[in-house]
């Protein structure tokens, strides 16, 4: 079992910066395929970064390629989402999810999940 725990969403102009963090509890967060999805008013949730168990493989959805980096520290279980040159599109609740397939952005194939934290950009 691995709980979750968002943090480091807010309010921000567009073209700022935030980074969010996902803090694991569980001492087998290394085992897990680590990733980030979004979820818009009225809109699925879709895939957004995803990284593998040792940190040197990741995987980005097209449109935040350039200006999102995901990265862990197993030592500290936590995952952690660079957002940089943000745009009044990225606002959405942001999740992070574990899962041990070797699927990468599948939503049904992540096992946990977190509650959630809001990104908000303005125009």
């Amino acid at each position: 079992q691995v709980q979750l725990v968002e943090s480091g969403g807010g309010l921000v102009q567009a073209g700022g910066s935030l980074r969010l963090s996902c803090a694991a509890s569980g001492r087998t967060f290394s085992s897990y395929r680590m990733g980030w999805f979004r979820q818009a008013p009225g809109k699925e949730r879709e895939f957004v970064a995803t990284i593998n168990w040792s940190g040197d493989k990741t995987y980005y959805e097209d449109s935040v390629k350039g200006r999102f980096t995901i990265s862990r520290d197993n030592a500290k279980n936590t995952v952690y989402l660079q957002m940089n040159s943000l745009k009044p599109e990225d606002t959405a609740v942001y999740y992070c999810a574990a899962q041990r397939t070797l699927s990468r952005s599948i939503v049904s194939d992540y096992d946990y999940w977190g509650q959630g934290t809001q990104v908000t950009v303005s125009s």
